[in-house]
């Protein structure tokens, strides 16, 4: 289509990093042309989804729908997929049409990688999103998981827990948490064996054995070999588990856009690491200033710490700085380094409710490189402040 004058900008993916990055742009360069392309039609928040799961949070809540979003806020949203990206042309190609682009933001989020369990087998892969979904990263996953969960008649629930680096780390263990709760709740006959590969989350562990010692078995440390579906048999390096259903998480990578656009950084080894490459101090990618990566798709910014915690809030302050650099690039000035900041609130036990509070802080050290900060508190007269930060963080993606 034709160029608006002062130029267009295409955002791909419609989550907490790209809408903030829509926002922001409408704010800083209200002349340029901004274009979200997302596939679903709705947008639908993963914090807050546990407490959905388990009913204790309404999905009214959860759900926004992306053309009153971007009525409201002056940009156009397209629900389409994006099957490639051109970046000699400088065009993005969907199902329906080629889009041209001044300046791109991908902020497609994750792909979930089976190949470890499965190799090459899509079936397999495809059987266990439909019939095991993680609700962890695809559209309609956490409907599934619920229905799911509605009719589980009791026996043994398993849960997989993918390997570092993954989307929101605390994520699945409170979701292990609430689960529990709702089992005890319920008085649901059964267990919920908790494979995770990494090392012992402490702070769940005790919480694990101290309410929920009869409804969660936790496995660290326990790396998934192998995975039969069909049989429901999952075989770690110590044991073999057979289950009655499952929440099969596998390991997570940048999404297939990012991999189509050859944007995979490569690891030491020379092998594609599954992330992102981009420039960690002004967020576009080596060599191209008018592509620029967000969210949880990048890849270590730092060889102090690795990569950013992979949060929403996280996504949505990059979003807010790729709106900055491309403001900036548009209005002729030299863009500004700018580091985004996380407050994460994971609830660690309902009843009685205990919450906390991880804050990750960034600053560039005299070396240049980024350091992170972390800190992390416990409130154990917890008055729903979850909540509270989900509505904050819904009003900057402009709910």
């Amino acid at each position: 289509g034709a160029r608006a004058s002062a130029g267009r900008v295409v955002i791909v993916g419609g989550g907490w990093g790209g809408l903030a990055a829509a926002r922001q742009l409408r704010l800083l360069a209200p002349a340029l042309e901004v274009v979200l392309l997302e596939r679903q039609v709705a947008f639908w928040s993963m914090p807050l989804s546990n407490r959905w799961l388990v009913g204790l949070t309404d999905g009214q809540a959860l759900v926004q729908d992306y053309q009153a979003t971007a009525s409201r806020h002056g940009y156009r949203f397209q629900q389409a997929e994006v099957l490639s990206i051109d970046r000699d042309q400088r065009q993005v190609i969907t199902r329906n049409e080629t889009l041209g682009y001044d300046w791109l933001i991908i902020a497609a989020g994750i792909r979930e990688d089976f190949s470890s369990w499965y190799g090459v087998d899509r079936d397999a892969a495809d059987f266990t999103r439909h019939h095991f979904p993680s609700a962890f990263a695809d559209g309609d996953g956490h409907l599934r998981l619920k229905a799911k969960l509605e009719k589980f008649p009791g026996g043994d629930l398993v849960m997989t827990i993918p390997p570092m680096p993954y989307r929101c780390p605390p994520a699945p263990y409170e979701r292990a948490g609430m689960l529990a709760w709702w089992m005890k709740k319920n008085q649901i006959k059964g267990r919920l064996i908790v494979l995770d590969p990494n090392q012992p989350a402490l702070s769940f562990d005790r919480v694990f054995r101290d309410s929920y010692r009869d409804q969660i078995t936790y496995l660290p440390q326990a790396r998934v070999k192998s995975v039969d579906p069909y049989k429901k048999q999952i075989v770690t390096d110590f044991d073999t588990i057979d289950f009655d259903d499952a929440i099969l998480m596998p390991t997570q990578q940048a999404a297939d856009i990012v991999w189509q656009a050859g944007l995979i950084a490569s690891g030491r080894d020379g092998q594609p690491s599954g992330w992102g490459g981009l420039d960690p101090d002004f967020l576009h990618v080596p060599g191209d200033e008018r592509v620029f990566l967000v969210g949880d798709l990048i890849d270590k910014v730092s060889p102090l710490f690795g990569f950013y915690p992979k949060t929403g809030q996280i996504a949505a302050r990059l979003g807010a700085i790729a709106a900055q650099q491309i403001a900036a690039q548009a209005l002729g000035h030299s863009p500004e380094k700018a580091l985004p900041a996380s407050s994460c609130f994971v609830v660690n036990r309902l009843d009685p409710m205990e919450v906390a509070r991880i804050d990750a802080a960034f600053r560039f050290r005299a070396d240049g490189l980024i350091q992170q900060t972390v800190r992390q508190t416990y409130d154990a007269q917890a008055r729903d402040e979850d909540l509270d930060w989900a509505s904050g963080m819904f009003g900057e993606l402009g709910f």
